[in-house]
């Protein structure tokens, strides 16, 4: 690279015209400013010292010696103290022809040494569809892997399904009770979207319950726990917990379902992983160490025999690990998922890219793991990111209240389609080529409006914002690719 070829010239420029070295901390090349001539700038204050002469003076002598010295250098001028260099044309054609030339240029590539990083993200629950969270998180994950690829890991992307727990169990009873067997085939429906549709019919006759129990003077955090619907959706994952086969046939076809539909979302969005680990069986082995952990002190029984870790001596709480009931918590899976993915690849690193509202999780899935004898857990890592939300407030699920990722997606195409279309852009294209470029368009508008917002920061969602495809956005950037590609032919 050129950066490195003015850096090495210019520690040699030191040596010859003032026989002293530089330290490396006090070379400072940048890329020079849009209203100067020239392409990089050495800021040459650092240098006084040594030169022992005034910045213009010492900048005319440096640039001097790097002109003569250095042949992809034909020019320099001096701004105060800062020089200007600028390199030939012929330097940056010879660039981009071997740019053309060599796969994977600017790559570091990985190989047998490298450290393996796992990355794991999207981690969906199968009691509804993809929403507009989970695609930043997609993308947020994905273009971490291609990242870390590039700079010479290993990597394996991983999916974590969260197929269990109370939350699928309201899915599956509300169908049981009003689904009158209706199927993703007899309804033409998407499987996740069907099985996400009971999920909010859940809440809807839930909070009735609730109402009706308080009008009749129950308090209504009481009422919570006691309305019909929730005591009947505890008792069916208990059941499922105990492996109840009419139960844990509901729960495979309804899961299923929502898989199916999961694929087509991610094929939509351009994701993958390498491989995907369910709850449903790596709960057992957060289980199995928990109780374990029992029998060696390292965990608290209370008097309801519920299993708690005590980390109040590190600053945090007390952590639920297992109910009373013997079910398991989030904690228990994250637990068992993390002690199998080490004993499946022995990863150098592992990152969770999951929303900020799980801080504290993960900075207690560590501190439990390290207090459980595994040290290795100083190598996970949460990549944190902000919240999506739209114009009015907090996207809810349960409610129906969010931007789904399939219509979101198919909304981007059809804008895409739209504005080709009013351009005149692809007349003589057939209609596959149209609507593949369609397809592309809309992916690279909505994937740059996602990743363009610091991943800590929260993001507001405006629809009419993410498909303006003029200014700073997706589609601008592939004209600038298309013009180059051009500019290169």
């Amino acid at each position: 690279m050129i950066e490195i070829i003015i850096k090495n010239n210019l520690i040699k420029a030191i040596v010859e015209l003032y026989s002293q070295e530089v330290e490396e901390k006090n070379i400072q090349i940048q890329n020079t400013r849009n209203d100067f001539v020239g392409d990089f700038t050495i800021v040459v204050f650092p240098l006084l010292r040594i030169s022992k002469k005034k910045p213009e003076e010492t900048a005319n002598e440096i640039g001097q010696f790097l002109k003569e010295s250095v042949p992809e250098i034909i020019d320099f001028n001096v701004i105060k103290g800062f020089l200007n260099v600028s390199i030939s044309a012929s330097y940056w054609l010879s660039f981009f022809a071997k740019a053309k030339q060599t796969e994977n240029f600017g790559y570091k590539l990985a190989n047998d040494d490298s450290p393996l990083i796992m990355i794991e993200y999207s981690s969906p629950n199968t009691n509804k569809p993809l929403h507009l969270g989970h695609i930043r998180n997609n993308l947020l994950g994905f273009s971490l892997s291609k990242i870390m690829a590039a700079n010479g890991y290993k990597v394996f992307k991983t999916n974590i399904v969260n197929d269990r727990g109370i939350h699928i169990c309201k899915s599956m009873l509300a169908w049981e009770k009003w689904g009158e067997g209706e199927t993703p085939e007899s309804t033409g429906i998407k499987g996740d979207h069907l099985v996400g549709k009971y999920y909010v019919r859940f809440d809807k006759e839930y909070k009735q319950e609730i109402a009706l129990l308080v009008s009749k003077g129950m308090d209504t955090k009481q009422a919570a726990k006691e309305a019909p619907l929730m005591k009947e959706a505890q008792k069916m994952l208990k059941k499922w917990e105990r492996e109840n086969k009419k139960v844990r046939k509901l729960w495979s076809m309804m899961n299923q379902w929502v898989y199916d539909g999961f694929d087509i979302s991610y094929k939509k969005l351009g994701v993958d992983f390498d491989e995907i680990y369910y709850e449903s069986n790596t709960y057992l082995l957060g289980k199995d160490i928990v109780l374990r952990m029992m029998k060696q002190g390292q965990v608290e029984i209370h008097d309801d025999t519920s299993i708690w870790a005590d980390l109040t001596a590190d600053g945090l709480d007390k952590k639920i690990l297992l109910r009373s009931d013997g079910t398991s918590v989030y904690m228990t899976q994250d637990i068992g998922t993390a002690i199998q993915r080490y004993e499946d690849y022995n990863f150098t690193k592992h990152v969770y890219v999951v929303g900020n509202e799980q801080e504290y999780h993960f900075k207690v899935l560590k501190l439990i793991l390290k207090r459980f004898g595994y040290d290795w857990s100083d190598s996970l890592q949460h990549l944190s990111y902000g919240m999506v939300e739209l114009p009015d407030g907090k996207m809810k699920s349960r409610e129906g209240t969010v931007v789904d990722a399939d219509d979101l997606i198919d909304t981007m195409i059809n804008t895409a389609r739209e504005t080709s279309e009013e351009l005149g852009k692809l007349e003589n294209y057939s209609s596959v080529e149209s609507e593949k470029i369609f397809y592309t368009i809309a992916m690279g508008a909505l994937k740059y409006f996602i990743l363009k917002v610091d991943p800590k920061k929260n993001m507001t969602f405006n629809p009419d914002e993410s498909i303006d495809f003029n200014g700073n956005t997706g589609p601008f950037i592939q004209y600038t690719y298309a013009r180059i590609q051009s500019i290169l032919r």
